[in-house]
């Protein structure tokens, strides 16, 4: 099981920066901001605690907590609700969750090599086990993930 699944691990875990320049976009909202702060989301808000009871507003970021199938679930429906951003979530083509929010997704981009994330001290982890996809819904993002050259989009 992956580190960042294990019960009493830490699922803190940033984005590196190059996902974010290779997107070109600016996001309105980081919906799953780490209580440290930001780390290279080029967001305008950040909501670190209580996401999921708040509103959600304009084009989102979302890297929520990897743990859980159910804890996926929860953060996927909102974001598919919400319908406007990109989603960073394990590659788990296999799992019921990814194949029951796969198909609501504009465009899924794999991301390729494998991400290798920044703990909240700065340092990167080591290669991940899987790999990660973005989910795209609404026209700019499926445009940026499309544009990104960061993998294979379908």
């Amino acid at each position: 099981m992956p580190a960042y699944e294990r019960v009493g691990e830490t699922d803190e875990w940033y984005t590196p920066a190059y996902i974010f320049e290779a997107l070109g976009v600016r996001f309105d909202l980081d919906v799953a901001c780490p209580p440290e702060g930001p780390r290279h989301v080029p967001a305008s808000a950040f909501y670190s605690e209580g996401s999921l009871e708040k509103e959600w507003f304009g084009f989102v970021w979302m890297n929520p907590p990897f743990g859980h199938q159910s804890t996926k679930r929860l953060w996927l429906q909102k974001f598919f609700n919400h319908g406007n951003g990109i989603a960073l979530l394990p590659d788990r083509t296999s799992a019921p969750w990814w194949q029951e929010f796969a198909p609501m997704a504009d465009k899924v981009l794999f991301v390729a090599p494998k991400i290798k994330f920044e703990r909240p001290d700065g340092s990167v982890g080591k290669s991940p086990g899987t790999g990660t996809t973005l989910f795209a819904c609404g026209d700019v993002a499926a445009d940026a993930v499309c544009k990104s050259g960061l993998g294979v989009v379908l």
